[in-house]
């Protein structure tokens, strides 16, 4: 969860540096006035310790609120930037000016983080998943130097290579299709039913303006129809309800196992039709960098509901 600026009244930065400016003009011309007022009555030397004391304290007060307002904030904010998140967050700031851009910050290192953490993941996975076709690839290889090979065996051992080849392809595929939900895509708004119109098996209930770019409605669509189709379901339902869209279709729906892992990375039930388990974590993570959201509902066959 994104971490917030706690917001407090603060005044504005134009205010800070516009008293700042007017107490550097204005205070000299006081001290003239006062010195020619006061200095017959107390004397001058008196009269200039008054005056030395007042812009002594004067000094004082917009040295700590310069602090306090702005020297602090940016010295903090830069320690959390520098440190790529690892120290606390600040969640004071001195101006709104300052607030905001501390927000800016807090939710760009937060989305650095993330992706980082996905892409080691995935890279984690992705080098252990290879090892399989690879040393599937190997053998067969090694096999097939054999002159004594029977065609069957010899047809059977290329099969394996070809499978396990298809299958790197699919893990490649999904490595670079998540190196592309990480990257910033422009807001945007695209109307449900123009996104639908030639998707096989999908149907509009309610349509609307979904606030999402067309790109990422693309993808949210290919994936959730593509993986209802394949397990089972002929109709797709999409309902749009103004802050959310209802995602729904009439298959066999996920079982209680697995119902909590279907957004983990690499979790997939059909392995051996090549699926590599990063359709939905892809989904998921192309709406959350829109500011949106998908979760599984628990109702009959498979329904979702993507939130803005």
């Amino acid at each position: 969860m994104s971490r917030r600026v706690i917001r407090k009244w603060r005044p504005p930065l134009a205010l800070v540096l516009g008293g700042t400016l007017a107490a550097v003009f204005f205070l000299p011309l006081l001290g003239i006035a006062y010195f020619r007022v006061a200095g017959g009555v107390l004397g001058w030397a008196e009269t200039s310790w008054m005056i030395g004391w007042m812009a002594f304290v004067a000094t004082a007060i917009l040295g700590a609120l310069l602090w306090r307002l702005v020297l602090r904030p940016v010295r903090a904010l830069t320690a959390y930037a520098e440190s790529e998140g690892e120290t606390a967050a600040p969640i004071h700031f001195g101006t709104p000016e300052f607030s905001q851009l501390g927000q800016a910050v807090l939710e760009m290192t937060e989305a650095l983080r993330c992706r980082e953490a996905v892409l080691r993941s995935y890279a984690d996975h992705v080098t252990h998943e290879l090892k399989s076709p690879l040393t599937v690839i190997q053998g067969a290889a090694e096999l097939l130097e054999s002159s004594d090979l029977h065609e069957a065996d010899r047809l059977k051992l290329l099969q394996g290579i070809t499978d396990n080849t298809r299958r790197m392809e699919a893990l490649l595929d999904g490595q670079r299709a998540l190196a592309q939900a990480q990257e910033v895509i422009p807001a945007g708004v695209c109307r449900l039913s123009d996104v639908l119109a030639d998707v096989a098996g999908a149907v509009v209930v309610t349509d609307g303006d979904v606030p999402l770019p067309r790109e990422v409605m693309d993808l949210v669509v290919t994936h959730l129809v593509g993986n209802a189709l394949a397990h089972g379901a002929k109709e797709v339902t999409f309902d749009f309800l103004g802050a959310g869209l209802l995602v729904a279709d009439d298959g066999a729906g996920i079982s209680q196992g697995n119902r909590a892992r279907i957004f983990d990375p690499f979790f997939t039930t059909r392995r051996a039709e090549g699926g590599t388990g990063m359709g939905l974590p892809i989904v998921r993570r192309m709406l959350q960098s829109q500011g949106a959201d998908i979760v599984l509902l628990d109702k009959p066959g498979a329904a979702f509901e993507v939130t803005f």
